[in-house]
């Protein structure tokens, strides 16, 4: 950490050591020296005899899972519950945050910029989970809260992706389309929009995927779907059934994972 700056010769001297950074990060030692000590935590519990014991009994009482087929089936259509919520909430939001995303880069004058970038960080800026609340309150229990709260809070994160990305396009193409006589819609259309769908897309489906771990986390507040089964199994203390719950969240979250990278793959090979 040292301050540099080039002589008359071009050449890199050093001033010495960068106080700001030693001192910023003293500070932040600090904070995290001080934060173990004010939580208090026992971290020689974790490690003891006999929590090690109740931890391996809790764990062992969630063995063997249940696979029978009538519980199968409610975990299959709970599983299709979740992935539709997911889905739903991620259209939703690609819709929604493409067209807050240009006024956010400035493409309807410098005035709706900032208002444009305010809403986008008040979307974002609330958790998913707090939204999901706020719907169950507002729209009942079931998979339309969970909809409208991965919505909500998505369209924040792909208008401020999708903003940048455009900031970033080179206006070139565009700029010529419209020097050209072709109207606005037609010259965004064709001259910066394909400069920017591959990188959208694969916000997209990399969101996607982070959504599906949320859907299924957002029916512990009645949002539907294996969140929802899973907080009633645990509430009942019905831990193999718990058990089989987690492990569809699982298969479910590899299986769009996979999927979601083979569809990366081949728009990277296509756009090569």
């Amino acid at each position: 950490m040292i301050d540099s700056a080039p002589n008359a010769s071009g050449r890199v001297r050093s001033d010495g050591p960068c106080v700001t950074c030693l001192a910023a990060t003293a500070l932040i030692a600090a904070a995290v020296v001080g934060s173990f000590a004010y939580l208090e935590i026992g971290y020689g519990d974790l490690v003891s005899g006999e929590s090690l014991r109740l931890m391996a009994r809790f764990i062992g009482e969630f063995f063997p899972p249940d696979l029978s087929p009538a519980f199968l089936k409610k975990i299959a259509w709970a599983a299709l519950q979740t992935l539709a919520v997911s889905a739903l909430g991620t259209l939703l939001a690609t819709v929604a945050g493409a067209f807050l995303a240009l006024p956010a880069s400035g493409r309807f004058g410098g005035l709706l910029k900032p208002v444009a970038r305010l809403l986008l960080n008040l979307l974002r800026s609330v958790p998913e989970l707090v939204w999901a609340v706020m719907m169950v309150l507002a729209a009942g229990l079931g998979p339309f809260a969970g909809v409208l709260a991965l919505a909500l809070h998505t369209s924040g994160v792909f208008g401020r992706l999708f903003a940048e990305t455009l900031e970033n396009a080179p206006r070139e193409p565009e700029t010529a389309l419209l020097c050209s006589g072709s109207g606005k819609a037609a010259a965004f259309a064709y001259g910066s929009l394909p400069l920017v769908q591959a990188q959208w897309l694969a916000y997209v489906l990399y969101r996607w995927e982070m959504n599906i771990r949320m859907a299924a986390v957002l029916g512990f507040v009645g949002a539907g779907g294996l969140g929802q089964m899973l907080y009633f199994h645990l509430s009942l203390f019905q831990q193999p059934q718990a058990a089989t719950v987690l492990g569809a969240m699982c298969v479910l979250v590899v299986l769009v994972d996979a999927a979601s990278n083979r569809w990366r793959r081949g728009l990277a090979i296509v756009h090569a």
